[in-house]
Formats: C-alpha cells, sequence, structure tokens
C-alpha cells in the first residue's frame, strides 16, 4: 500500500501504518441491506480456501474495506500486496506475501488481467488469502474468463451506498476524533460537491486536518474551497 492511501491509488509495498490511519473497519458506514456483522468477519479474518469480492457502485466503501483489511494485517507487521487499476506494472507476487488485494478489478487492461490472474494463482497457491472489488458482480467483469471465474468462486458481497444522514454523522465522528469541527455549513458544501463518495470524503478530510494545522485555522467553508480546488488541479 501507498504510504498515503487518501491521496493516491494501493501500491505494491509492504508499508508499517500509523497508529490511527483513516482507512479502518470502525469508521465504514454500511449501506441500507449491507449483510455488515458477516462482512466485517471475513474481512478480519480473511481465508486462503474462500476469495472475497466485494461489488457495487462507487460511494459503497468497496475501496475503503479493502484497504481496511490491508492496514489490519500491515499492523500486526504482515506483508500485503495491493494493487488496482492505477498501479503500474509489472504486478510480483513473493514467497513472504500473507495477503492480495485487488481493486477496480472491472478496470483492468488486458495486461493487468493476465499479472492480476498470476497473482492470484500463485496466491492461493501459496495458501494466501485474497481480497477483491469492483463495480460489478463477477459474472458481469469484462475480464478473460479465468480470472472473471476465480473471482466469483467464493464469498461476494454486494455494497450498497450509506444514506446521506449516515455519511453526515460519520464526518462528524472522523471529524472529533481528529479534533477537527466540522459545522453544518462545510458539511452541507461537502455533500453537495461530494456526495457520498466515501473513499472521497475520507481523503478530503485528510486533507483539511493537515491542511488546517499547517495555516493554524479551523476549518472554514473557504479553507475547504481552497483544498478542493488544489486536489482538483
Amino acid at each position: 500500500m501507498h504510504p498515503n492511501p487518501d491521496t493516491a491509488p494501493m501500491r505494491q509495498v509492504p508499508l508499517a501504518l500509523g497508529p490511527e490511519p483513516s482507512w479502518r473497519l470502525d469508521s465504514f458506514v454500511p449501506g441500507p441491506g449491507n449483510p455488515w456483522p458477516q462482512l466485517r468477519d471475513a474481512l478480519q479474518h480473511p481465508s486462503a480456501a474462500a476469495p472475497l469480492y466485494l461489488w457495487g457502485p462507487p460511494g459503497s466503501g468497496k475501496s475503503h474495506l479493502l484497504r481496511a483489511a490491508a492496514a489490519l494485517r500491515q499492523a500486526e507487521g504482515e506483508r500485503v500486496i495491493a494493487v488496482d487499476a492505477g498501479s503500474p506494472l509489472p504486478w510480483e507476487f513473493d514467497e513472504t506475501t500473507q495477503l492480495l488485494v485487488l481493486d477496480d478489478c472491472d478496470r483492468y487492461s488486458p495486461a493487468m488481467q493476465q499479472a492480476a490472474f498470476s497473482l492470484f494463482v500463485q496466491a492461493t497457491g501459496a495458501g494466501v488469502p485474497v481480497l477483491a472489488a469492483g463495480r460489478l458482480p463477477p459474472v458481469d467483469l469484462p475480464l478473460r474468463d479465468d480470472l472473471r471465474s476465480r473471482l466469483g468462486w467464493g464469498l461476494v458481497y454486494q455494497l450498497e451506498p450509506p444514506s446521506e444522514a449516515q455519511v453526515r454523522a460519520l464526518l462528524r465522528r472522523e471529524g472529533d476524533r481528529r479534533g477537527v469541527l466540522l459545522n453544518d455549513e462545510v458539511l452541507d458544501y461537502l455533500l453537495k460537491r461530494c456526495a457520498r463518495d466515501l473513499s472521497h470524503l475520507m481523503g478530503l478530510l485528510e486533507r483539511l486536518d493537515h491542511q488546517a494545522l499547517v495555516v493554524q485555522r479551523a476549518v472554514t467553508l473557504p479553507l475547504v474551497r481552497q483544498v478542493l480546488a488544489e486536489m482538483e488541479a
């Protein structure tokens, strides 16, 4: 994983995370109908015998959960290989790997599909759990048949985005954890600009927290606009 997962794609490197990474299972907001207790247990204790695949629309929390599961393993000193559609090739497996994470599966190029299939085969052959995610269910993924079938042979969970009220409550709670006061004006603006995309909102909150410390100011609407403009640039 990249040392700052809030601002960059997942990468293929074994790094220790900070003591309180933003990507945590307890900061995930399950949408309506999500089987959260079962899914949380599967992410906390991934099984090499049954790959786990998550699917759902943008903002449903797929990448958040993959990163949180990887963070748990890295916090225990384990090596994680985590790649997504933004990770440069080659993707290589090694015998010290203890978790394989494949994100953005629906967006893999033919070369990435070949690399992902190779990683998947090597991981399962070595008894390494595999966690994966994409926008589509396995049967509809635009992938080569052998990779698509492997992604769907284990546990498959569909995720739905959380409600606006749930996202608002999450942002307040995460802001309180960081000592960042998010007033109603700021929250209204964030939800209008960023909808309910948890990955983007959590990354934005990380940026806001850092920038507020740098300029020694509270998180105000002008500061939010400044940070958003910088991210878009």
